[in-house]
């Protein structure tokens, strides 16, 4: 393997199998949807391994994560975008911001729709959205197996009613079918090209940024209402313990909006802070490869989605 990704580093049109040679791709695919389409889970699929954290609740993606598959044939950079939506704040408008920035410059576009969840006005204003793109949409219906084959079969219909797409495939990221195939459709869209990274990563996310969206996965689970939106992390130091180099500190802050949201983070005597820790120790451990310990502290940003100061020191 390590021999035929420098021969398709040097040289993609090197490659001959016995069947004939073989094209070497390498490029980018955005997945984009509204909230909670399921783009993460897939994402991860795809890639083999956890990159993205994944949530029930709206908007949990909040950057451009970029997982990249690496095959004999091809490098498949995926990028994950946050739900495209019609914003009620800064951040919002912000989100949207990274998606459609992101759809400008890749070469193929997933449109995500989800199998148990009818076509709605959301949906039909991303793929208006997506009609005026240069590049080729595949249009993906996924959680194929929260729903019946009635359903998925009635969304195939109405997905193919609703816009010119260059293929529609069905999938289901957490049973893996037709994972697969939806790599090899993305592929055969790509152009010819050298790897653009090496073999053996599967991100160019740092660290830091994903220590932070581990811890931020821990304190979303269990929340309701309002809640998940107003929840940022930010990791203030990385560090080897002086005495104990084998053990990792990591020192981190969980932002919310308002003071009354603090009781519901931190718990009665800390018992949901000391849950949400030891949830993304957990993560963090087998993300870093090493012991970790673990210090958050919460703090309170007054209506940070709407303040363009607050959101550039948080990291949007």
């Amino acid at each position: 393997m390590a021999d035929l990704v420098e021969t398709a580093r040097r040289n993609p049109s090197a490659l001959v199998w016995e069947d004939g040679p073989v094209t070497f791709r390498s490029g980018f695919a955005c997945f984009v949807g509204r909230p909670n389409a399921g783009k993460s889970t897939l994402t991860n699929a795809l890639v083999g391994t956890k990159i993205v954290i994944t949530s029930a609740k709206p908007q949990t993606t909040r950057h451009a994560v970029r997982g990249i598959v690496t095959r004999q044939d091809a490098q498949l950079i995926l990028v994950d975008t946050p739900g495209l939506h019609r914003p009620r704040t800064l951040l919002g408008e912000r989100l949207n911001d990274v998606v459609r920035a992101n759809l400008a410059e890749v070469d193929v576009v997933g449109f995500c729709v989800p199998a148990d969840q009818r076509i709605g006005p959301g949906d039909r204003f991303i793929a208006a959205e997506l009609a005026e793109l240069r590049a080729p949409v595949v249009a993906i219906v996924t959680k194929t197996d929260a729903a019946s084959r009635q359903q998925v079969a009635a969304q195939l219909v109405a997905l193919d009613r609703l816009g010119d797409f260059a293929d529609i495939v069905p999938v289901s990221a957490v049973a893996g079918e037709q994972v697969g195939l939806l790599a090899d459709v993305l592929v055969a869209h790509l152009p010819e090209g050298p790897m653009l990274y090496p073999g053996d990563v599967s991100t160019d996310n740092d660290t830091e940024t994903r220590v932070a969206e581990l811890i931020r996965e821990a304190a979303l689970e269990g929340v309701r209402d309002e809640l998940p939106h107003s929840i940022a992390v930010t990791v203030e130091e990385i560090r080897p313990r002086p005495s104990r180099p084998d053990i990792t500190e990591i020192f981190a802050t969980i932002h919310l909006e308002r003071s009354s949201q603090k009781g519901i983070v931190i718990g009665h005597q800390g018992s949901r802070l000391k849950h949400i820790g030891t949830t993304a120790r957990a993560g963090i451990e087998g993300l870093l490869g090493d012991r970790v310990h673990l210090d958050l502290h919460v703090a309170v940003e007054a209506d940070w989605q709407r303040d363009p100061k607050k959101l550039d020191r948080l990291g949007f």
